[in-house]
């Protein structure tokens, strides 16, 4: 009787463990599994409506561009000559204050762009949504620059055209202009377009900031905090 039982029991325990590691083995091969179309579409919406929330709050901030070396706008290229040569008669100042003004009018234009990259996000459709999931490290990005940066310029434009006027800088640029131009013997004279320079400027870096919340849900597994984008994601990962 005592061999019956033990025979029964050792059958018994052996039939758990199979059914166990079946139940283990399923599991893991589901992890792999694609994700559904829904699944895809609401895991992507979900992480760019963060990513890209996070990035305008950020360059939206007071300091978000002027402090950040990646997204600060400069004083314009290709008027550098006229601001080394305002510093060497000691008109420095004039030229930092413009540079100081110039990333506040993009900080401000920021504000605009957030219902704008959202309905961007609401337009995707199946094949955008499965081409961006397994897209190389910048598809959102890229996605997001071709649908919505016309958009954004349109937006942005006004916004920093007023918050240059407000703070000054469409006259401190004027008297910098002025100023330069009126340097004896100067042979290149200033014609920036401001506004254009400042707001293709403030787009570059918005995208560049979007680019990098991008980059971290698709490498760090920290940074998917759903269990929706942990399955999207984590799917991504096992079919590079």
């Amino acid at each position: 009787m005592k061999k019956i039982t033990f025979v029964l029991t050792t059958c018994l325990c052996m039939g758990l463990f199979a059914c166990d590691t079946l139940y283990q083995l399923a599991n893991t091969a589901g992890a792999s599994l694609e994700p559904s179309t829904l699944d895809m579409i609401q895991g992507l919406k979900e992480a760019l409506g963060k990513g890209t929330e996070f990035a305008v709050n950020t360059l939206s901030a007071e300091n978000g561009y002027f402090n950040d070396p990646l997204v600060r706008i400069p004083f314009p290229q290709e008027a550098e000559f006229a601001a080394k040569a305002l510093r060497d008669i000691g008109l420095g100042s004039l030229v930092d204050e413009f540079e100081k003004l110039l990333n506040r009018g993009a900080e401000e234009g920021a504000k605009m762009a957030l219902p704008i990259f959202t309905s961007a996000i609401k337009e995707m459709t199946i094949n955008d949504a499965k081409n961006i999931l397994l897209g190389g490290e910048r598809a959102a990005t890229d996605y997001f620059e071709q649908k919505t940066r016309a958009h954004l310029y349109q937006a942005f434009a006004p916004h920093i055209q007023n918050s240059l006027d407000r703070v000054n800088a469409t006259k401190l640029w004027q008297d910098i202009t002025t100023r330069y131009n009126a340097i004896p013997f100067t042979r290149q004279k200033i014609e920036t377009d401001l506004v254009k320079y400042a707001t293709e400027k403030a787009l570059d870096g918005l995208f560049i900031k979007v680019a990098e919340e991008e980059k971290k849900i698709r490498e760090d597994p920290l940074a998917r905090s759903s269990e929706l984008l942990r399955k999207v994601f984590g799917y991504a990962d096992s079919q590079k």
